[in-house]
């Protein structure tokens, strides 16, 4: 939209204040066409004589140092200059003289030729007292008046004929008036120029004439310049290039790297790992991961319904015989075992399952390359929970379907309770290892007799209504927790004594809770790993390569390559791969120019 253009370029020029009158910071237009030759034109204001009133002193000065800064090698210099105008007192061919004293880098182009006898015109185009290398060129760039006048009606609010309904402010409004005036204007104008050259052809054989001549001629002038700077930089490409590829050779063996390549290697690695991961994540992996969870849980029942029973000394004694006297230990034991199953086993298991999956994952990305890149970490993780996102509910349901005959009916065989038996006995070991060794931690952190003379003082219940006699609160809660722990340690010293000397058939599960509760736990898991390995497992690692290629395929090159430049070595290997491809391509391209300038020999002689 030229119009635009046009306004923008109005609101630039009024930007530059009054005071100053021309500024240096030039007002940049980019048009883009095949119809256009590929040149960058600087419009320079024109030389003054004398400043008008509403101009400041300095004006003159200012326009003529503009100038000269574009003047200097090896800008081309056109020189314009009208013909109705002698060229002695051509401002332009002056300024000219004093940047290119010898003429070879100054194209004369003479303007309004149709103002003058054909002639004289000739005698200018051709003149010899002020020499010009690349010599004059005419154009007739304005409309004569005449042709105005004659085309007047095709643009006048009374229109006259046919076209005036095309372009009339009426239909069109003045904008587009305009802008179809100003079109028709240069078409007009460019064939008035072709016909008046074309009709006093005589007169012109020798010259050069026409704004095509111009163009063309520009263009030649660009394509010997361009060539005649190039010899030097090719040889500096040359150079640069030789480093290049010496240090890409020393550094990275000439080994070609692309970022998608980088990426699918890495990926591949990545299957290659969770290929093996699935080799060895069986059923016995996921059971005792399950089974870990699950022993802390039969843990816990017990403590809350068993060991803090104060009654729990009855268990080993032999006067309990009697059904009624074992109501209230069976009762306790219904309550456990129901607790245990209907705990929600089936998100249980499956949030265990998905998160040793995504665990593992994790440290397969941490023994890779993808370590460094955040961005395919991401993309690899959230694939995997999507994947296992998709199958969490229908398995967690699947698996509670599948224990629900337990949460009604537990049945044990004399092999799985003796099982279970020394399962409960090694439980029982390592949770009474561990009170001991967090008791003796306390006892070393605190000093023995001052954590007996802290556990006394809590011990006697006078003394909690009283002050603390200066103990602090932290030494307070150590004393609490050693009591705990000392009781903690007795009671299951008490039941580990119990299952190593008793408990050694089903008859006795209401005095061994121990020992069933770890039976049902076996069952639990058991049946759990059975679905969890057909329905989430199985289909984690058939889906998961799979949506992660399709979501690999999503990435465009611009995240591939940030992907790959992540890691500093390999961002340092495409670098200068690239930079070694970029200058053997531009080196390509210099030869091939300077092979097109030899079949442009003798060019600049005939400009």
């Amino acid at each position: 939209d030229f119009k635009e253009v046009k306004r923008m370029l109005m609101e630039l020029n009024m930007a530059v204040p009054t005071s100053e009158a021309v500024s240096e910071e030039p007002i940049q237009l980019t048009i883009k066409s095949s119809r256009v030759p590929d040149l960058s034109l600087v419009d320079l204001p024109g030389y003054i004589q004398v400043e008008a009133a509403d101009q400041p002193i300095e004006l003159k000065t200012k326009i003529r140092d503009l100038c000269e800064k574009y003047l200097t090698a090896p800008n081309i210099i056109l020189a314009i200059s009208a013909a109705d105008v002698d060229l002695a007192n051509s401002s332009a061919l002056k300024a000219s003289k004093a940047a290119d004293p010898k003429g070879l880098r100054t194209i004369g182009v003479i303007t309004k030729l149709d103002l003058v006898d054909p002639e004289k015109a000739r005698s200018i185009l051709n003149n010899k007292k002020y020499p010009l290398s690349m010599g004059y060129v005419g154009v007739i760039t304005k409309t004569p008046s005449s042709i105005n006048r004659k085309h007047l009606g095709l643009f006048g609010e009374a229109p006259s004929s046919s076209l005036s309904g095309i372009f009339s402010k009426g239909q069109h409004g003045q904008s587009s008036g305009e802008e179809n005036t100003n079109g028709l204007k240069q078409i007009v104008s460019h064939q008035f120029e072709k016909a008046y050259f074309k009709e006093n052809k005589k007169y012109f054989t020798n010259c050069q004439v026409s704004t095509k001549k111009l163009r063309e001629k520009l263009i030649k002038i660009l394509e010997i310049s361009m060539s005649n700077a190039l010899e030097p930089t090719s040889t500096l490409i040359q150079q640069e290039l030789d480093d290049t590829s010496y240090l890409f050779k020393v550094e990275f063996n000439d080994r070609h790297l692309t970022p998608k390549s980088y990426l699918l290697n890495n990926i591949d690695v990545l299957k290659l790992g969770i290929k093996e991961f699935q080799e060895k994540f069986h059923r016995n992996e996921l059971k005792s991961i399950l089974r870990a969870e699950l022993d802390q849980k039969v843990l816990d029942v017990l403590a809350t319904r068993y060991w803090k029973d104060d009654n729990l000394q009855d268990l080993s004694s032999s006067k309990l015989e009697s059904d009624t006297d074992m109501l209230y230990w069976h009762k306790k034991l219904e309550l456990a075992s129901s607790g245990l199953t209907k705990m929600g086993i089936g998100r249980l298991s499956t949030m265990l399952t998905t998160n040793a999956i995504l665990k593992e994952l994790d440290n397969i990305l941490e023994s890779t390359q993808l370590k460094n890149h955040e961005l395919i970490k991401d993309l690899v993780s959230n694939t995997a929970i999507n994947v296992l996102n998709s199958k969490y509910y229908s398995t967690a349901d699947q698996v509670e379907n599948c224990i629900k005959p337990f949460k009604y009916e537990i049945d044990l065989e004399e092999r799985d309770w003796s099982l279970a038996r020394q399962h409960s006995i090694n439980l029982i070991k390592e949770e009474l290892r561990q009170c001991n060794s967090r008791y003796q931690a306390i006892k070393n952190a605190v000093g023995s007799k001052k954590l007996a003379n802290v556990m006394g003082y809590l011990e006697n219940e006078s003394n909690l209504q009283k002050e603390t006699l200066g103990m602090s609160k932290l030494l307070l809660e150590r004393g609490s927790e050693a009591i705990f722990l000392d009781k903690r340690c007795k009671v299951l010293s008490f039941r580990l004594k119990m299952l190593k000397n008793k408990c050694h058939s089903t008859i006795e599960k209401d005095r061994c809770p121990e020992v069933f509760l770890s039976a049902v736990s076996d069952k639990l898991t058991s049946t759990a790993v059975l679905f969890l390995n057909v329905e989430l497992l199985s289909d984690f690692f058939y889906n998961f390569p799979i949506e992660l290629d399709r979501r690999l395929t999503l990435l465009g090159d611009e995240q591939v390559e940030m992907f790959a430049k992540e890691d500093p070595k390999i961002s340092r290997h495409i670098e200068l791969q690239k930079r070694k491809e970029l200058l053997e391509l531009a080196l390509e391209k210099i030869d091939s120019i300077l092979v097109f300038k030899k079949s442009y020999k003798g060019v600049s002689k005939n400009l």
